[in-house]
């Protein structure tokens, strides 16, 4: 039986308008103002725009009744052991109802390395020789395997495995689009647990887009409300000001 990263428990959390996942609510947390960054959902995907030079966290809040395994990737890299990312890797395990927030990439049991919204050329990916799949946040997410009580004479079929998600590829031309950097270390202490999973397959698979809002806008993603001129907005003409 592997070990996995054991995230400890740190209180509940107020659900905000737009969250992503079934099973567990998946956010971006804006470091300096503590806000939830705004979800917005076109054609079956999910985006979020950032802003460079800004730290973020990713918060796990487990909506299940069961313990569940998280296995995070930014940018096609495994947050917790710097692979290229695979969902039969390690990860975060999260009691029923228990939130964490990933503040980075874990450099030990004690300390990570901040994410923040960086340009391209500057996210940890490119830096690894791994640019390929810069611009996503996945989340694989699995429930832990119960031992069910055995009766003579009784069996049924196991359940088929969830079918992993499958993202057709897509990217943006433009280079100012975001990845996410390699930052200032800071305290996040976690200590090491078991688990096994239920099936080789995750229950279900969480991805986020991000990207800068200038590019989410030109693509149509994030909707622009134009303002029309009027005529005439208001009554009598008043003083300018200092004059």
């Amino acid at each position: 039986m592997k070990r996995w990263i054991l995230a400890l428990l740190l209180g509940l959390l107020t659900v905000p308008a737009l969250a992503a996942g079934r099973l567990a609510q998946v956010d971006l947390i804006d470091a300096h103002s503590g806000r939830t960054l705004p979800v917005y959902y076109d054609q079956g995907r999910y985006y979020v725009a950032g802003v460079p030079g800004r730290e973020y966290s990713i918060r796990i809040r487990n909506r299940s009744h069961t313990d569940l395994l998280a296995v995070v990737s930014v940018d096609g890299v495994n947050v917790v052991t710097g692979e290229t990312a695979a969902v039969d890797q390690g990860g975060y395990i999260l009691g029923k109802r228990q939130r964490f927030d990933i503040k980075g990439w874990r450099k030990s049991l004690e300390q990570v390395a901040s994410f923040y919204f960086s340009n391209l050329d500057d996210s940890y990916a490119s830096r690894t020789g791994r640019p390929d799949n810069v611009g996503v946040i996945g989340v694989a997410l699995f429930k832990r395997k119960v031992e069910l009580p055995f009766f003579e004479g009784f069996s049924s079929a196991p359940e088929p495995a969830a079918p992993r998600a499958r993202e057709s590829e897509e990217r943006s031309e433009d280079a100012a689009r975001l990845g996410t950097g390699h930052g200032r270390r800071q305290n996040s202490v976690v200590r090491y647990g078991e688990f096994e999973r239920e099936s080789a397959s995750p229950n279900e698979i969480v991805t986020i887009y991000y990207d800068s809002r200038a590019n989410l806008v030109a693509r149509g993603i994030i909707p622009v409300v134009r303002t029309i001129p009027h005529p005439f907005p208001s009554g009598f003409v008043a003083d300018p000001p200092n004059g």
